[in-house]
């Protein structure tokens, strides 16, 4: 292991933010990640993964540690169903793709989601219809304090929309080291009525779709209204869709009558942040060098050299105008830093 310095992160997170670390290190291994934390010292440390679900906005004054882990399994096997594990610093994506390879189902609507394994079960990530938890069946995760290995099961980790232990009672106390999904091997249960999928599989001329159909449809969609981070820095949706009380939306519904929603309850109803934001006026607004993608209002982009406060009081600035406009309070999906 060698300790850099003074190095920029602009290459290591999505949004293309140039701000530097005071230390810096790549973590390839548990043991090395286990050492660093054994050392002697008061450093503080800051974990990095892919970076993809992040907002810098300063220069980080601690030893920054890029977990680097890399590996994938199949760990056990049935007629139905399989269990796959993926170490932390392996790519969402990609990792997604080599289930369906295998012919693995269970993960195609979460297709070209950014960012490594390792932080997919913080954030519950999820995407037409489909949550990180459907799928989950554990992981292990590092305690900081004793330095031992612990087991979380699917109820351990309390998933919610966008939401789990690990950003609350957990937060800032373990290191997930590895993710196990339990995937179908046969009869897959394909999850093609939310968002556009449906229509995307007819233009594509596809009635009886697989797994890897389903997954290339999800990524057409994606690759159409969402920019890609290697050539436009942002971090996928910046804001998580509200869920509103019924009465709430019946309100909303008055001013809005076409106002689209997703029912999540008797007494809860899902409003697409996107919409709110396009409907304030903000889709494809741009401010120098930075602003809000033109075909996706849930983005925030930088399009080169804008700073993370830049982007902050962005993503301020609209919170404000849709709690004015709608009464309803949109909460960021990234982490502000």
């Amino acid at each position: 292991m060698q300790i850099k310095h003074n190095i920029s992160l602009k290459p290591y997170n999505t949004f293309g933010i140039d701000v530097k670390a005071k230390q810096f290190i790549s973590i390839t291994s548990i043991a090395d990640l286990i050492a660093v934390y054994s050392a002697e010292g008061t450093t503080s440390k800051f974990i990095l993964g892919g970076g993809s679900n992040m907002l810098l906005t300063r220069d980080i004054d601690a030893l920054v540690m890029h977990l680097n882990i890399k590996g994938k399994q199949i760990i056990s096997q049935t007629e139905e169903n399989v269990l796959v594990k993926s170490n932390t610093g392996e790519n969402w994506h990609e990792f997604v793709l080599w289930t369906l390879e295998n012919n693995f189902g269970g993960l195609e609507n979460l297709s070209l989601i950014p960012g490594n394994v390792g932080t997919s079960p913080i954030q519950n990530i999820g995407a037409y219809g489909i949550e990180l938890k459907d799928t989950f069946h554990s992981c292990e995760a590092l305690n900081l304090e004793t330095l031992d290995i612990e087991t979380f099961t699917n109820g351990d980790c309390k998933f919610d929309y966008r939401n789990s232990i690990f950003k609350h009672e957990a937060k800032g106390k373990y290191i997930i080291l590895s993710v196990v999904f339990k995937l179908t091997t046969k009869n897959h249960v394909l999850h093609t009525n939310y968002g556009a999928i449906t229509s995307e599989l007819e233009r594509m001329d596809i009635s009886t779709p697989t797994i890897q159909d389903v997954s290339n449809a999800v990524i057409s969609i994606r690759q159409s209204k969402l920019p890609d981070p290697k050539e436009i820095g942002n971090s996928g949706s910046f804001f998580k869709n509200p869920i509103i009380a019924k009465d709430a939306f019946l309100k909303l519904q008055d001013n809005f009558p076409n106002a689209p929603h997703y029912v999540i309850s008797d007494q809860e109803v899902k409003v697409p942040a996107g919409w709110l934001i396009e409907t304030a006026g903000f889709k494809g607004k741009t401010l120098g060098n930075y602003g809000v993608h033109k075909k996706q209002a849930l983005v925030l982009v930088n399009y080169g050299g804008a700073s993370g406060n830049d982007i902050l009081n962005l993503s301020k600035l609209i919170q404000k105008t849709v709690l004015r406009l709608f009464d309803i309070t949109i909460e960021t999906e990234v982490n502000i830093i």
